[in-house]
């Protein structure tokens, strides 16, 4: 931001407005102002280097989803889709955490390094015309999460763990808030779920398919909210 009414764009934005949005001098686009408002920019000056908006901030971002989404950290190449998808949607506490089926591998990856989670959090805000930056949190133990943090975490929530076989069919249209846990690929093995029951949780399942974490947490959400 050059002022409070003005920037320059470069980079990956800078392309995006060229190549995707095939934009000319004089046009208007939508921005907004990380974890602030929402508003019009006039492009008064473009070129292959550089572009210099004029911007009218005038709306709030669109509400958040009520929901802690906590999930057994994924493959390196879904989790940054997962991350994306979840921030699109209007997740702002996303929990990764270890559990037996998390190969210990999957820990050093690079799309765990906080450059890497902020930009693939900002194409998620970017798709959704969002502005608040998400809160993603990375917990390497199980237990001590589960029985430490868990209980505080989805205090006053209603608490599921989404795991296939459970008996009973995920809600709809939930008016209250929601701490939801998801498994890794192939889920919590039985020992995780009775963990995750015991500080107050209740199982849903999402029919007899198996689906793949990518599929399951925007189903899950569509469902809930």
């Amino acid at each position: 931001m050059l002022s409070e009414n003005t920037a320059e764009i470069y980079g990956r934005r800078l392309e995006h407005i060229h190549k995707t949005l095939g934009a000319k001098e004089k046009d208007t686009l939508v921005v907004g102002l990380e974890n602030d408002q929402v508003g019009t920019a006039n492009i008064t000056h473009l070129e292959k280097a550089k572009a210099r908006l004029t911007i009218q901030w005038h709306s709030p971002p669109p509400p958040a989803l009520p929901v802690t989404l906590i999930i057994g950290l994924p493959r390196p190449k879904m989790l940054k889709r997962i991350i994306q998808t979840a921030t699109t949607m209007g997740v702002k506490d996303l929990y990764f955490i270890h559990s037996w089926k998390v190969e210990k591998s999957f820990w050093h990856s690079p799309w765990l390094k906080d450059e890497k989670i902020r930009d693939n959090c900002i194409l998620g805000l970017e798709q959704a015309k969002d502005t608040i930056m998400p809160r993603i949190h990375l917990r390497k133990r199980f237990k001590p999460f589960v029985e430490d943090e868990l209980p505080s975490i989805s205090e006053n929530t209603l608490k599921l763990v989404a795991h296939p076989g459970e008996a009973k069919t995920c809600p709809l249209d939930v008016r209250e808030a929601i701490t939801l846990a998801i498994g890794p690929e192939g889920g919590f093995t039985p020992y995780e779920v009775e963990k995750i029951k015991e500080v107050g949780f209740e199982g849903i399942h999402l029919g007899p398919r198996i689906l793949r974490v990518e599929t399951a947490v925007p189903t899950l959400l569509a469902k809930l909210f």
